[in-house]
């Protein structure tokens, strides 16, 4: 199917996924506008005005309000859809728990950004690793086409019956949000047949079927509410690579739970995620070029973490460098924390930590460069500095 029907074209990341909604149609869209997500809504509110959509958007007066909104438009029934950013998902923190609690299967396009203070309005993993605990599927996007795509996906993975919980989609802030990119937009009628019609599970408006949400659970029956939502992000892990599959089957491009670059006879390999890994990707190459046997694992899918899998991947390597693009201030990085969950079992390569790009600092190949060196270092000695290292940071 693919390449005949398809339509190449130059956008942002903003535009992107904006056109990804577009062709999704949510019934509601709650929103308010926060940088660098802004542009998703300014986009999309423009199709709401030239009637391209039939989405019923609400301007509130919060990001909590936002999600809020979301949350009742989706027990209502109805498919729904947000964008938000660092203090706005921040202040969305009480309901992203409820929203996730009651099995709503909300879309948020999630354009990640520092948290403050101090104030910064760049890129980095803080709100997405923030939420990472509140029973949110969560996929990250390395460029604007796999933030379309995985946006395209995202509803049949959450809406499934198996699953049924809220979904974030991640880009970096700026770095692809604001970036103009090629990629190439499924025609909207293949988008609309492979996405399905949502069918709604005990609806609110389902007046011939009465019922209530919001029931306090005391605690006979709160702890399995808790593992049901548990189990329902295990069974996602299939669900996502399933959808994901038929997608590459009909649109010619693959994605799995993580990218493995190079990673089959890897002994060096340096973890990351998003926009970074494209300047790793030219640095490994190099690095091959040289005789060094250089890899990248690029996480796709943060919730679930799929640890047997990326633990397998690892498991031969002997030297693993995870970068963070967020901090866990008095901790590891919280993607190291996954990776090494996912390595333990296999006591395999020596890991160690590198925290980067906080706040939108740029990581360029030289930096890249000397985390490939240091790697090689310690696969060469065994050896690593159990400590959480900045690198391009001030003294």
């Amino acid at each position: 199917m693919g390449a005949t029907t398809t339509k190449i074209v130059a956008v942002t990341g903003n535009q992107a996924v904006a056109e990804a909604l577009r062709q999704l149609n949510p019934d509601v869209m709650p929103a308010y506008p926060i940088t660098p997500s802004t542009g998703i809504m300014e986009s999309f509110t423009k199709f709401v005005s030239d009637g391209k959509v039939d989405t019923e958007t609400i301007l509130v007066e919060s990001e909590h309000s936002a999600m809020s909104a979301c949350i009742g438009a989706s027990a209502a029934g109805g498919r729904v859809a947000t964008a938000t950013s660092a203090q706005g998902l921040a202040l969305m923190w009480e309901m992203l728990h409820i929203a996730s609690g009651y099995r709503l299967p909300i879309l948020m396009a999630l354009v990640n950004r520092a948290l403050s203070a101090p104030l910064n309005i760049h890129g980095d993993h803080s709100d997405g690793m923030g939420m990472r605990d509140c029973s949110w599927i969560q996929l990250f996007s390395e460029n604007a086409q796999e933030a379309y795509d995985n946006t395209i996906m995202a509803y049949r993975i959450a809406e499934h019956k198996d699953v049924r919980l809220p979904i974030a989609v991640n880009m970096d802030g700026f770095i692809i949000s604001h970036s103009i990119e090629s990629m190439t937009f499924i025609p909207d009628a293949e988008v609309k047949k492979f996405v399905g019609d949502y069918i709604a599970i005990d609806p609110l408006l389902d007046i011939d079927h009465p019922k209530s949400i919001g029931a306090l659970v005391l605690p006979d029956y709160y702890m399995e509410h808790k593992r049901a939502q548990h189990e329902a992000m295990l069974n996602a892990k299939k669900v996502i690579s399933d959808v994901s599959a038929e997608f590459a089957r009909l649109f010619g491009r693959k994605y799995d739970l993580f990218e493995s670059y190079r990673l089959e006879d890897a002994e060096v390999v340096l973890v990351a995620l998003n926009s970074a890994a494209g300047t790793i990707k030219d640095e490994v190459d190099r690095y091959r070029e040289k005789g060094v046997k250089a890899g990248l694992l690029k996480p796709r899918v943060f919730r679930p973490f799929p640890y047997e899998e990326v633990g397998a991947a690892l498991k031969n390597a002997k030297a693993v460098c995870v970068m963070d693009r967020a901090d866990s201030y008095g901790g590891y990085g919280p993607l190291f924390m996954e990776i090494a969950s996912a390595v333990q079992p296999h006591r395999g390569p020596v890991l160690f930590n590198k925290v980067y790009g906080l706040g939108g600092r740029d990581l360029m190949p030289l930096d890249v460069d000397q985390l490939i060196d240091e790697t090689i270092e310690v696969a060469k000695t065994g050896k690593a500095k159990m400590v959480k290292e900045y690198i391009t940071v001030r003294n």
